[in-house]
């Protein structure tokens, strides 16, 4: 019985100790306790206002909802920051009437990374992602909003997994 106690308390402690390697977000152990996220320029050729806001804020939520790490204006231990540096709209598919059936809206970002606590994590590189929709719809009000959160989601999940979740 004694044994059976021993045996026990050894699963629990090495259970408890595997949770401080890796959690549910899959970013494993993290030395830093603060973030920044600059605002990221509208550099694009063709501008659409408003994105680069909606941008910097999407990957702020999606930090702070998905690591323990506190937002920081400024001095953080992990710095993002870039511009964002394409959107266009481009035909996909084609009409008998030699007009666009589908169109696609791409959005590129380059993004910098850099972990003041591990030099060898920082990166620069672009993220990239699109939205397909009929070509007989514009591209405005809710339509936009609908794109514009597909697009940012997969971009801002682009970015977390190479920052923090090393995938």
């Amino acid at each position: 019985m004694k044994t059976f106690k021993y045996l026990l308390l050894l699963l629990i402690a090495l259970t408890l100790n595997s949770c401080r390697i890796y959690n549910f977000t899959g970013t494993g152990q993290i030395d830093a306790k603060t973030f920044q996220v600059n605002y990221f320029q509208n550099n694009a050729p063709l501008v659409q206002p408003g994105i680069e806001r909606t941008f910097t804020l999407k990957l702020q939520d999606l930090i702070q909802n998905q690591t323990n790490l506190n937002l920081a204006s400024s001095n953080g231990d992990l710095l993002y920051e870039g511009e964002i540096t394409g959107y266009s709209i481009s035909p996909m598919s084609a009409t008998a009437a030699q007009t666009a059936a589908q169109n696609r809206l791409t959005i590129t970002i380059n993004v910098r990374f850099v972990n003041k606590k591990k030099d060898a994590d920082n990166f620069e590189k672009p993220f990239s992602f699109y939205y397909d929709y009929p070509g007989d719809q514009q591209l405005i009000g809710s339509n936009l909003s609908s794109a514009l959160d597909i697009i940012f989601e997969r971009i801002t999940q682009d970015v977390f997994n190479e920052s923090l979740a090393k995938w």
